[in-house]
This record gives C-alpha cells, structure tokens and sequence, in this order.
C-alpha cells in the first residue's frame, strides 16, 4: 500500500513540474512548490489509508467477536 501511495504521489509530483514549468515560475519556486505538493498529497493518503486498515479491521474483529460470543452460547436473545 505505501509503495502505491508513495508512486502516486510521485506521479503528481512530475504533473506538478509540469505544470509550473509552463506558469514560468523559476527553476527553484517549480521544485519546492512541487515537492510541497508531494509531502502533502503523501501523507494525506498515508494517513486515509491508515484509517481505512484500522476501520476495516476493528469491523472484522467485531464480527468475529459476535460470531464467537453466537456460537458459545452467551447471546442477549437466548
């Protein structure tokens, strides 16, 4: 998943030079515009990833826990 991200980000990096380059900024307002653009994008998504994992899996072990608690006979409705 961080590779993912980290190319992604890297892709928007380029697209960014690309971008300044044809605005006519100088050479070093191209590259730190553009590499503040990548920092931010990465750990944007770093983070939106991480929150996705965590969610997904406190789901999954909520399942299991109700399908165990089920199958040992400690439900509310019984």
């Amino acid at each position: 998943m961080n590779k993912i991200i980290f190319q992604f980000g890297l892709l928007v990096f380029f697209f960014s030079v690309i971008y300044f380059t044809q605005k006519g900024d100088s050479l070093q307002q191209i590259v730190l515009n553009s590499f503040a653009i990548f920092i931010i994008l990465t750990v944007m998504l770093s983070l939106l990833s991480i929150m996705l994992i965590r969610s997904i899996n406190k789901n999954s072990f909520d399942k299991i826990n109700s399908y165990s608690e089920d199958l040992a006979g400690t439900n509310k409705n019984e």
